[in-house]
């Protein structure tokens, strides 16, 4: 899926757009067991309790492609007799209706998710009546040749209130206000099947993750049976330690800024360019890069060799996950400089009387702790 399509289905996520008539769902305590179940028509609530229901699901699909929104594939081996996508399909094609298919999820994510403190499980199906799209990109709301039918999955951590003084008016009185239990925003869910050139996808979901350091990754093996994609803040440590490595004692900081800089300049025309497809670079042309930016034959040599053992001979990278497109950090074990990523000519590196400095050219007001100061 791409960010148009996955922003589309978040629009439906709306009392007045949407098809949902019920959650369902379970409250799993501290104890790893199913405490409860529900199944809540939301047509019995108020809208403020709709509108919050609608706004947690919806959670479960935002975030950035690539790091907190995450592909997954299924095989035509998986789609024709694999359990997982079996389980799937009976959740979706019942509208959530089929029991066994419910409980069967729900024990899934019990013996597969690691999370601390109590947690909801939350379903969500809907049916919706997809817009044709003419050749000027301009929607037709009355015009529909197909309907997609998907259900949603949000798993939020359940956390006490903070105990607090509250103030009753009635009483003219102060009194200890009670800890209570809310519903966090989800830390993990999925949405299947994929909605993928505007239509039905039964090959792929998309999975979600809040935390980009951690996927949980037995999770997605129990949901889906495949390899879990490895995590976005982990590719950029492993991106960032195989470049150190191949540019060896040569790692200087105008290469290693350059290489910084051409990416970010490869996702800024991406986005200029509006194509719809994320941005994927081979490890072809990411050591292209690295040959653009100064680096030695030997240098690109090494990285695609050590490219390979990271993250696969065809694997390819999302230039998002591997730099900060809004900051240029430059770090030594005592003090940190960030600067805005197209002021890193601001910064030069140097040796003086044998001891090795960071120079900050320094044209306009310095402070220090708010107070501004001379350089003379």
């Amino acid at each position: 899926m791409n960010e148009k399509e996955i922003s589309e289905i978040r629009r439906r996520f709306r009392a007045d757009r949407s098809n949902i008539t019920y959650v369902r769902g379970c409250y799993v305590n501290e104890r790893r067991e199913i405490f409860s179940e529900f199944n809540q028509p939301l047509a019995l609530l108020g809208q403020e309790e709709n509108e919050k229901f609608l706004t947690i699901l919806k959670r479960t699909l935002s975030g950035t492609l690539g790091k907190n929104l995450l592909d997954i594939s299924f095989t035509t081996q998986q789609v024709v007799s694999g359990d997982e996508h079996k389980l799937l399909m009976a959740l979706r094609d019942s509208a959530l209706k089929d029991p066994d298919a419910v409980h069967a999820l729900f024990q899934t994510i019990l013996s597969s998710l690691v999370i601390e403190g109590p947690y909801l499980i939350l379903l969500a199906c809907d049916a919706y009546d997809v817009p044709y799209r003419g050749r000027d990109d301009e929607i037709q709301a009355d015009a529909s040749d197909q309907v997609y039918t998907y259900f949603l999955c949000s798993i939020c951590p359940i956390k006490p209130t903070r105990p607090a003084l509250g103030y009753d008016m009635q009483e003219n009185a102060f009194h200890d206000l009670r800890t209570d239990w809310v519903v966090s925003p989800p830390t993990a869910g999925f949405l299947f099947p994929a909605f993928d050139d505007r239509s039905t996808n039964l090959y792929g979901a998309l999975y979600y993750t809040k935390d980009v350091k951690e996927s949980q990754d037995a999770l997605i093996e129990r949901l889906f049976h495949t390899q879990p994609p490895m995590p976005a803040a982990v590719q950029k440590e492993s991106f960032q330690t195989l470049l150190g490595d191949s540019l060896g004692e040569e790692s200087s900081y105008e290469v290693v800024q350059g290489v910084q800089r051409e990416l970010r300049d490869i996702l800024e025309e991406h986005k200029a360019s509006r194509e719809p497809q994320p941005l994927v670079l081979s490890k072809e042309a990411v050591g292209q890069v690295l040959a653009d930016c100064g680096a030695t034959e030997e240098q690109v040599d090494a990285f695609t060799e050590g490219y390979t053992s990271s993250f696969g001979a065809d694997t390819g990278l999302r230039p998002r996950n591997l730099v900060d497109p809004k900051q240029l950090e430059i770090a030594t074990a005592d003090v940190t400089i960030r600067l805005s990523p197209d002021r890193g000519d601001l910064v030069e590196t140097r040796i003086i009387d044998g001891a090795r400095y960071i120079l900050i050219r320094a044209e306009d007001q310095v402070t220090v702790n708010g107070v501004p100061i001379h350089i003379t």
